[in-house]
């Protein structure tokens, strides 16, 4: 059964390459990082910050693009871990089907939160007891 996570911090490394941000468990105390790109780092701070870009962003585009072909942004979920790597796929309601798309999850988790209103982020139980050995 996928556990809820939301989004609980951004830190962004002007001298790293690699960004983190954190999932936290909503109606729990777990929580884990996730290493991403400036990029999504940046674009994923700006939306939650409530930033709107004069021009769609590459993640503003993904929404629209879903949208006018008629699908319905319904929620991601990040459902594996292999050998560091996180797993993730944005699920999309189609003509009343549950379509799902893999995505990285710093992607998924951008689409997520440039989504009004957001979509849920959900995490796999056993990517949730992986991540935390």
């Amino acid at each position: 059964m996928p556990i809820q996570m939301e989004l609980s911090r951004i830190i962004i490394s002007e001298i790293n390459d690699q960004q983190v941000i954190y999932l936290k468990e909503v109606d729990g105390d777990r929580q884990f990082p996730i290493m991403i790109g400036i990029f999504e780092a940046t674009s994923i701070h700006r939306r939650v910050r409530e930033f709107i870009p004069p021009r769609p962003l590459t993640h503003d585009l993904i929404v629209s693009i879903v949208e006018r072909l008629g699908g319905e942004l319904d929620s991601v979920i990040i459902n594996d871990l292999k050998e560091g790597t996180y797993f993730a796929n944005l699920r999309i309601k189609v003509d009343g089907e549950l379509i799902s798309v893999d995505a990285r999850p710093s992607d998924a988790i951008a689409v997520a939160v440039t989504s009004q209103p957001h979509l849920p982020i959900y995490v796999e139980e056993h990517v949730l007891e992986e991540s935390e050995v």
